[in-house]
């Protein structure tokens, strides 16, 4: 009976490990703590995606709370973020010093000295760059536009061609009799999109628009548009105007534009520049401010001269 009773007791200890062992809850903690482990995960994520979202919008708030810091630099030792407000020697960093500002009568000087230098044409063309000040109250702004005048010392030898649409042949006849180039209606179309006919500038009256945005894409700036007074109904005056003027147009918050030509005396192109600068400061109301930020004239050749406009803008243009 001894032996049996040991054998007995050796298998059951196995056989109570096969058949009373329960793997189930083995498995089913794993995957209660697995679940466990992917909630807390999942919730880390999102608390995460959260914060990244807050830190995003604090950024974007912070940044419309920044405005541009107007440092006034009249009684600083020298300008804000520069050296000194002129160089000492003759070799220096331009980077580290304000660009001088020049009369204009200087600037013309300086230009002509540059052509004896370079040994360039005396005719070359004498353009100036304008950038302007479009804010206006709150979140208005002034609208780039365009605009023809007549200089006081034209440098073209040649007049504009201009072309008119019109369909009545009383007005067709009165704007050839006042220079203009070609004058018809809707038959000059096809001509035009075939570049039989080019122009310099394009006229017509209100009634013939509807008949002319065939050519819209093909004249593009120079289509006539009410705003650069190349539509209306008194042909002789706006052929007047385009026939001899000067156009310039704003792009963003540029005016880049010929005024003169070199070998023209330094009055004629002082005039000019006078000229340009009173027509584009009419185009903003005197109580938001003055218009014209910086003004640079230069010649084809030559580099870029900054000139002073305190005497071309009006007193009450500055006091606002």
């Amino acid at each position: 009976m001894a032996a049996p009773s040991r054998s007995l007791l050796r298998v059951l200890p196995r056989w109570q490990s096969l058949f009373f062992t329960c793997r189930a809850p083995s498995v089913s903690c794993n995957s209660l703590t697995a679940n466990r482990q992917q909630h807390v995960r999942s919730y880390a994520a999102t608390n995460r995606q959260k914060e990244k979202k807050e830190k995003k919008e604090e950024k974007v708030q912070e940044k419309v709370v920044k405005e541009k810091k107007n440092v006034d630099d009249k009684d600083r030792h020298k300008p804000y973020g520069l050296t000194y407000w002129a160089p000492v020697d003759d070799v220096y960093m331009v980077r580290y010093y304000p660009k001088p500002v020049y009369e204009t009568p200087v600037a013309i000087e300086m230009l002509k000295s540059f052509q004896k230098l370079d040994f360039s044409p005396e005719n070359q063309p004498v353009y100036i760059n304008l950038r302007l000040d479009m804010k206006l109250d709150k979140k208005k702004k002034v609208d780039p536009f365009v605009s023809t005048i007549h200089l006081p010392h034209p440098f073209k030898s040649d007049d504009n061609s201009i072309v008119v649409f019109t369909e009545n042949p009383d007005q067709a006849r009165i704007a050839m009799e006042n220079g203009a180039t070609v004058a018809g209606g809707a038959e000059l179309i096809d001509k035009i999109l075939v570049d039989e006919i080019t122009a310099d500038f394009y006229l017509a009256e209100p009634d013939i628009l509807q008949k002319l945005l065939p050519l819209k894409n093909k004249l593009r700036k120079k289509f006539p548009k009410s705003k650069r007074g190349s539509v209306g109904i008194n042909i002789p005056r706006m052929i007047a105007l385009f026939k001899t003027g000067h156009e310039y147009m704003v792009e963003d918050i540029y005016v880049n534009t010929q005024v003169a030509t070199l070998d023209m005396p330094k009055e004629s192109i002082l005039e000019n520049i006078h000229s340009i600068l009173k027509d584009v400061g009419t185009h903003k109301p005197a109580e938001f401010g003055p218009f014209i930020d910086r003004a640079i004239i230069c010649s084809r050749s030559s580099e870029g001269v900054h000139i002073k406009i305190d005497e071309w803008v009006p007193q009450e243009e500055k006091k606002a």
